[in-house]
């Protein structure tokens, strides 16, 4: 099992080649929950996520033999992309196992960072096995995503400098997967201070440790799909698994519109991009999910911020027709010059501002001679939403949301 002085060595190994980001407060989310909360913020790594720490500490223990053997690891996301960067950075040959159906920007990232990239099998586990295998063949050194000790225990220093930033935090909450960031980091916490109290928050589609410590063995769970990729692993590792059941104190589940509310969060009150893994955390706290006591400190990490900029667009869309920021109406106007003009003018009048407009006659269940106006509208939110509709009656028209 992990050792502290595993994680102290760790630092020392990998600190002058690491990031150590800052440990920032976030007031609206202290102000919302009565007690401070702090973000460490690990997305502002080199290549965007915390993977980083556990793929260089493996890299940097490897001898000069398995150095020249060069070394293999798979994955969809953010481990290729830490392995590639510090294998290249430090002259050692890297092969990255990716299924054949990885976004082509990860793929091409990771061959950017100077990999050799191998696309085999339709998801992980398949890539995983291909990926086991051409080791063996090779000679190469397998990096472990997450079940390695020397993995964990970069992960760890993470930990580390969270102690060193806010020593008075006394809750961390921990986003988990395969389980290394975990087992490091609780690792770390427990042996500075065994009251700390640490929280898993997994994705509600995947809770594959809780799962786990609930059957009292590494489980597998069934596939599925979640905005939370980067934790999205249906099986824990074995080793990763005995840490989990030793240290962590409680265990949290968050949805698809909780994390998305979070990346929401972090983009427009911190400035800052955060993948839905890297997300959970402040998805739980948000979600109301984490009991918050009188003398509580709490610390989560935004692990990752590598995220598809599409998906955040969607995201953004999402969240402003939740906060009643974005609205779209169907309304029915005479079909008549003029009438456009009309219903435009009195939109104007409540201040709302028009970001969209379709007429629609041959689909609509319209009456001969009126037409369906859909408006997508700009609006202060939900109470202006309702001063629009009912001013819209007012003035004689029919509208439907």
């Amino acid at each position: 099992m992990l050792q502290i002085e595993e994680v102290h060595a760790a630092q020392s190994r990998c600190a002058d080649q690491l990031r150590n980001p800052p440990c920032v407060k976030t007031k609206p989310l202290s102000h919302q929950l009565g007690r401070p909360v702090f973000l460490k913020m690990d997305n502002l790594q080199h290549t965007g996520s915390f993977k980083e720490r556990g793929a260089l500490n493996r890299l940097l223990t490897l001898t000069e033999e398995e150095k020249k053997a060069g070394v293999i690891a798979s994955s969809a996301g953010n481990h290729a992309q830490a392995v590639a960067y510090h294998a290249t950075r430090l002259g050692i040959a890297a092969t990255i196992v990716m299924p054949t159906g990885t976004p082509l920007i990860k793929v091409s990232r990771t061959r950017g960072f100077g990999a050799q990239v191998h696309l085999h099998g339709d998801n992980y586990d398949a890539a995983y096995e291909h990926a086991v295998g051409l080791a063996k063949e090779s000679g190469a050194t397998f990096v472990h995503p997450y079940d390695d000790p020397m993995v964990m225990a970069g992960q760890g220093t993470m930990a580390l400098e969270i102690i060193a930033q806010q020593p008075d935090v006394n809750t961390v909450i921990i986003p988990v997967g395969g389980g290394g960031l975990i087992g490091g980091m609780s690792c770390a916490l427990k042996h500075y201070n065994p009251d700390i109290r640490i929280i898993a928050v997994e994705p509600e589609a995947l809770p594959s440790m809780a799962q786990s410590i609930a059957a009292g063995a590494v489980k597998k769970i069934p596939p599925a799909v979640t905005l939370a990729d980067g934790i999205a692993v249906r099986e824990g590792g074995k080793q990763t698994f005995e840490m989990a059941k030793k240290y962590v104190d409680e265990y949290v589940t968050v949805n698809d519109d909780e994390i998305a509310r979070a990346i929401l969060y972090l983009l427009e009150t911190e400035k800052s991009v955060a993948e839905g893994a890297g997300a959970a955390g402040v998805a739980a706290l948000l979600a109301g999910k984490i009991k918050i006591d009188a003398d509580t400190v709490v610390c989560t990490c935004v692990c990752g911020g590598n995220i598809d900029v599409n998906l955040v667009a969607q995201i953004i869309e999402r969240g402003l027709l939740e906060s009643g920021r974005r609205v779209s109406l169907s309304i029915m106007v005479p079909d008549k010059p003029g009438a456009l003009q009309g219903l435009l003018q009195c939109i104007g009048q409540h201040q709302a501002n028009v970001v969209g407009v379709q007429h629609e006659r041959a689909f609509a269940k319209t009456t001969v001679g009126t037409v369906q106006v859909r408006l997508g509208l700009d609006t202060r939110g939900h109470e202006h939403i309702s001063e629009l509709v009912q001013g819209l009656h007012a003035a004689g028209y029919e509208v439907e949301r």
